[in-house]
């Protein structure tokens, strides 16, 4: 998977230590399948060379707006014209302040000016010292480039290269690769706020053991990303896994069942979109000992009684926004047989529009899956994939039924 496929971006460097970043961005960007062409302001190149650019991008790097291998001496006018965007990484309060008035004194700061802003975005990952970052000056440049239409990537918080701590580190080179592919994704789901539940959830049996499944909360999280890229705001609850937070996801922890219950209930008010990927357990211990439940001699085990975890997806989906259709409801169903009779019962016992099934021994914890959507029409498959493609064709599909319901309800 290539997310960057066909994109041309050039990667501008301005001064700051943070330069030594960009060498693993634009690596990065060439894994993704992007070319890329790097323009550094001479400032940068106190902090990195060109050579090290050029060996990383297998284009020659430019820095002056007066470099003759243009033929008609105008590489501002026709770098800029090939880019499908233009990413500042670092971008200092400096050039900043340029982009800010306007000014076009070197060669990437003309290309900035110079880009048809209709069709070439201007993406800028700011980098400075946490003074400068708090700045009235620099936070009143950084609205004022935003009304302009640029697209500020944000900046990361912690130790910085001059001693101090706080906001204003240029972001890691993976979590601007994942900004900048979620900004050329399509956003069908942009107005829209979709809730969802990930991972496992653990029942305890006493404060050191539980029940639990195997569940990674891989499909969950990728679902939640893609809805962000689609242009949602997102929020995420997940039960104890191990997965980074997608960017500009709201994440909630939660451990069992009730738990996740009682978090979907207090967001769902705000979701629009509620999509059930948790492997919630149905079961759990009806009265969880206080103490470890010791070995005593006898040999035999302890008698655990069970009772029945509420349910979450029937609960939400039959709620008043819910039946109103103010609130669209998808589930997953994990089945380890007889996928297509059982996600057909569940989806009609939850009454819910859609629901996705797989085989979850055979998805659990791995990067691929493949699906079986379900609906009161009947199913169709869709074919393995890796599950960040596969929660993206979800979403898209999950988009396009919400805006035929509208056009039918219009």
């Amino acid at each position: 998977m290539n997310d960057l496929a066909g994109k041309h971006i050039i990667l501008g460097l301005t001064g700051g230590i943070a330069c030594y970043k960009a060498a693993e961005l634009c690596r990065a960007f060439i894994k993704e399948g992007a070319t890329v062409q790097v323009v550094m302001t001479a400032a940068a190149e106190q902090f990195i060379t060109p050579v090290t650019m050029q060996a990383l991008s297998g284009r020659t790097v430019y820095d002056s707006q007066w470099d003759a291998r243009e033929s008609n001496n105008m590489p501002h006018i026709n770098l800029s014209r090939e880019a499908d965007a233009i990413v500042l990484a670092p971008c200092s309060a400096d050039f900043m302040a340029k982009l800010l008035h306007g000014r076009a004194d070197d060669l990437l700061s003309l290309m900035c000016l110079a880009r048809p802003i209709d069709r070439v975005p201007l993406l800028i990952a700011p980098a400075m010292n946490r003074e400068m970052w708090a700045h009235p000056a620099t936070q009143r440049n950084l609205r004022q480039l935003d009304a302009d239409g640029a697209v500020i990537l944000g900046v990361g918080s912690g130790f910085q290269a001059c001693g101090e701590t706080g906001d204003g580190r240029m972001l890691e080179p993976p979590q601007l690769l994942e900004d900048i592919i979620a900004f050329f994704q399509p956003k069908p789901m942009r107005g829209q706020h979709v809730l969802v539940t990930a991972g496992p959830t653990f029942e305890a049996i006493d404060p050191i053991r539980g029940v639990t499944n195997h569940s990674s909360g891989k499909m969950g999280f990728a679902v939640a990303r893609a809805a962000r890229e689609a242009g949602a705001d997102v929020t995420l609850i997940a039960g104890p896994v191990a997965v980074p937070t997608p960017r500009g996801v709201t994440r909630i922890d939660v451990q069992s069942a009730r738990d996740m219950l009682d978090a979907s209930l207090r967001f769902a008010s705000q979701a629009t979109v509620f999509i059930a990927t948790a492997a919630v357990a149905d079961w759990r211990p009806a009265s969880p000992s206080e103490q470890k439940i010791k070995k005593d001699g006898s040999g035999q085990a302890p008698v655990v009684a069970f009772t029945e975890n509420p349910d979450i997806l029937h609960t939400l989906a039959q709620s008043e926004r819910a039946q109103k259709g103010d609130l669209y409801c998808v589930g997953f169903a994990a089945e380890s047989h007889d996928l297509l009779v059982n996600a057909q019962a569940k989806r009609a016992r939850k009454g819910i529009p859609l629901l996705v099934g797989n085989i979850g021994p055979a998805a659990f914890g791995q990067d691929d899956n493949q699906l079986l959507l379900v609906d009161a029409q009947g199913v169709r498959e869709v074919p393995r994939a890796s599950k960040l493609v596969l929660a993206r064709q979800l979403i898209s599909e999950i988009a396009g039924r919400m805006a035929q319901a509208r056009r039918e309800h219009a």
